[in-house]
């Protein structure tokens, strides 16, 4: 595995993390589709300049890649991200993260559908985590409406789909297309937040502004750009590795930033979730590796 992908994993694991308990403390003054579609919107603003620095007349995307960037841009930003934030409306931070770890049954799925196979070590990471993401489940106390469940479902394969249909049609490449994707997902959850009515706020408090910065910055602008880094690289499965990482973060950072309590359970399914992820990176390094010999 190369430094590269290694880092973006890393940040996809801990910073991701941290974003539902942001998203919950944006969510006390912002509307979900209004907060979402802005923090989407300043960060592609932020890294558009780089974008036009380094980008050279040969490699400007062409009208069919921008479209596509749109339709990405929809599934996982509109479709998953704006969806997460309305399921945050009323699942605990915690709960969001146990729910999302099932992102890589959905991946599977796809992969499945598409004609795809898996690797025995993706079977085998997958089986893992999910029985990780049990034992965290079992001992914590979640409450879910009907309503959150449903929209945090969409928002999983959404997401999902998102991810592997990027991988199979013409995008551009590198930080051009995550740009153009955080732009198009952007307009279209603030359009969106018009439509449904949503009431934008007068003012907003200094805890509520915080986490929005941080999901402008982090969360998206260096978190999401890492994850479509990924998403050109390595495998479905592997780029997604870090829904069985979130989850004990976020349940850490709820009890640490705002006094939730963390079941017993918690650390053995740490351990048990670590553990798929050492076998899912082990296994596809040792795929590369006999790819290149």
């Amino acid at each position: 595995m190369s430094p590269f992908i290694a880092v973006c994993l890393l940040i996809t694991y801990v910073v991701w993390g941290t974003t539902y308990l942001a998203i919950r403390f944006a969510l006390t003054d912002l509307p979900p589709f209004l907060m979402m579609g802005s923090r989407f919107l300043v960060a592609a603003a932020l890294l558009a300049p780089l974008i036009l620095l380094r980008q050279r007349e040969r490699e400007r995307p062409s009208w069919r890649q921008v479209r596509n960037c749109a339709l990405i841009g929809g599934f996982m930003l509109v479709g998953g991200m704006g969806m997460t934030a309305v399921a945050e409306q009323t699942i605990s931070s915690g709960a969001t993260t146990v729910m999302i770890a099932s992102m890589p049954l959905f991946s599977t799925l796809w992969t499945l559908l598409a004609g795809g196979r898996l690797r025995a070590y993706e079977i085998g990471a997958i089986a893992l985590g999910s029985i990780g993401i049990a034992v965290l489940f079992h001992g914590a106390e979640f409450q879910a409406s009907t309503a959150g469940v449903l929209a945090l479902t969409t928002a999983i394969a959404s997401w999902s789909f998102g991810s592997q249909l990027s991988k199979r049609i013409d995008m551009p490449k590198g930080t051009t297309a995550f740009v153009l994707e955080m732009a198009f997902g952007g307009v279209a959850l603030v359009l969106l937040s018009l439509i449904v009515g949503e009431k934008w706020p007068h003012s907003i408090g200094l805890h509520s502004a915080l986490a929005w910065g941080y999901l402008v910055v982090f969360g998206s602008a260096i978190a999401f750009t890492a994850y479509m880094a990924l998403v050109e690289r390595v495998s479905t499965v592997m780029a997604t590795s870090y829904v069985y990482v979130n989850p004990p973060i976020a349940l850490l950072m709820g009890a640490w930033l705002a006094d939730e309590q963390v079941a017993p359970q918690t650390l053995s399914a740490t351990g048990i979730i670590l553990a798929a992820v050492v076998v899912l990176t082990a296994g596809a390094t040792r795929a590369a590796r006999r790819a290149a010999a």
